[in-house]
């Protein structure tokens, strides 16, 4: 598959994750493709920079309205804007239901590391501390290893972590994990992959605990 495809692989599992009534962030990167995967009108998008209610459909992205990644978007029915003290306020406030965050690092306790490279300048922290400690489920979609080959799934972080909470979910091409008590659960495997290659590409420890269909 191409580096596209991979993307949009995960962008629409993720999206699956996303049902009914809710208020969900999306980080920079793959979760940015998440979107475009949903129909459902009762899931409202919110970025840290001040809009509940983005949308990405052709037709009504404003070139001079970015969301916190500096895309251009558009607004949706309903749409309300608001300063970023608010937005940050709605965030620490426990009033976003679901964050869905990209990564450099994720560990087989759920942590996770997504904002510094030591020696490298990268963008910073953004809003993920804050959406770690206030959203309520938190998802993280990424390629399953880095352009090395070497595994993005590690039994400890290397890299700064994000925060001392947990993600609930980790969805990469090639399985879904669900953070159980700390521990890694492989609950869903992408299709065509096996166990042995994920088990072969992933450091970190998980229990295989796939669904029977």
């Amino acid at each position: 598959m191409s580096k596209n495809e991979v993307q949009e692989l995960i962008a629409k599992r993720a999206a699956q994750e996303l049902k009914g009534r809710c208020v969900v962030n999306l980080g920079i990167g793959i979760p940015t493709l998440v979107a475009k995967f949903i129909e459902d009108e009762n899931v409202s998008f919110h970025t840290e920079n001040g809009l509940l209610g983005v949308s990405d459909v052709e037709g009504v992205i404003d070139p001079n309205l970015v969301n916190a990644g500096k895309l251009p978007v558009g607004e949706a029915v309903g749409a309300s804007f608001f300063n970023s003290a608010d937005s940050f306020g709605m965030i620490r406030g426990g009033h976003v239901d679901i964050a869905i965050l990209g990564v450099l690092q994720a560990d087989q306790t759920g942590l996770i590391a997504n904002w510094a490279v030591p020696g490298k300048n990268i963008m910073g922290v953004g809003g993920a501390m804050d959406l770690l400690v206030g959203a309520k489920k938190v998802i993280v979609t990424t390629t399953h290893t880095s352009k090395d080959g070497k595994s993005k799934i590690l039994k400890e972080c290397t890299y700064p972590i994000t925060s001392t909470r947990s993600v609930d979910m980790i969805i990469t091409e090639l399985a879904v994990f669900e953070v159980v008590e700390k521990q890694l659960r492989c609950i869903e495997l992408m299709p065509g992959v096996t166990i042995e290659e994920v088990r072969e590409k992933t450091e970190a420890d998980f229990i295989e605990d796939l669904l029977v269909v």
